[in-house]
């Protein structure tokens, strides 16, 4: 009886010893191929990582644009963030909101103005709103926003002007427009008594995410033909990085 088992099974410890080299074999095998996958995803990683790294430049200009309080010009960020020219300062920035978007990060850089500046994306404007009052230090009332829209559009207008328009007096509209600086006077009037011209800031600009007057909408039927000495008065005063971009 022993013979035949043995005779059919061959030799026990043989077989176990079989079973145990292909076991550790299968074991080896296995190994490797979590060591490769494992070192697959280290290089993705690592690629991911180095796509979205910042270079010193890089890290200069989004630095600069992260503390400025108003919009920065291309020039004024290659002065700031010592680069060789404009065009390289515009090419950053399109690394960085590439780099945004790949991160998932909350910040944007957009142009406004007459240059570039950092937002947070809008969907988390009403968590910030806790942070500080943003909202109750812009936001305008009805005859405001008309007073601001008037000027907008009609820019450069005397207060006569904007009266004519809203049927009532507009002097304390204007006073609260210039104070949140929305508002500023341009020039002179070359009509009796040679009243005030008053024109948008810069900071009308970027508080409506607008580049120029004319992204107002249809600006085309509700502006003022562009002339020529007016332009000179509304950019007078301007700091002459910020129009050279």
């Amino acid at each position: 009886m022993l013979t035949k088992q043995t005779t059919q099974f061959g030799n026990p410890s043989g077989t176990c010893q079989v079973a145990l080299s292909r076991l550790g074999q299968a074991e080896s095998g296995w190994k490797w191929c979590f060591r490769i996958r494992r070192a697959a995803e280290l290089i993705e990683n690592t690629s991911q990582e180095t796509a979205t790294t910042r270079s010193p430049k890089m890290a200069r200009l989004e630095a600069a644009l992260f503390v400025a309080e108003r919009a920065l010009s291309l020039r004024k960020l290659m002065q700031v963030a010592t680069l060789a020219d404009v065009k390289e300062a515009a090419s950053l920035i399109e690394q960085l909101n590439a780099n945004y978007d790949a991160d998932g990060s909350a910040f944007r850089i957009e142009r406004v103005a007459v240059g570039y500046k950092m937002f947070t994306l809008p969907r988390l404007s009403k968590w910030l709103d806790r942070i500080h009052d943003r909202q109750s230090y812009m936001k305008l009332s009805a005859p405001a926003m008309e007073t601001l829209s008037i000027i907008a559009y009609r820019q450069p207008c005397t207060r006569a002007d904007v009266e004519s328009i809203r049927g009532v007096q507009a002097s304390e509209m204007i006073k609260q427009l210039m104070e949140k600086s929305l508002v500023r006077i341009v020039g002179e009037d070359d009509s009796l008594g040679r009243p005030y011209l008053y024109g948008t800031t810069k900071l009308f600009l970027e508080t409506f995410g607008l580049t120029n007057l004319n992204q107002l909408p249809m600006a085309d039927q509700l502006s003022k033909q562009p002339d020529p000495e007016q332009d000179a008065e509304l950019t007078e005063g301007e700091e002459p990085d910020q129009l050279a971009a």
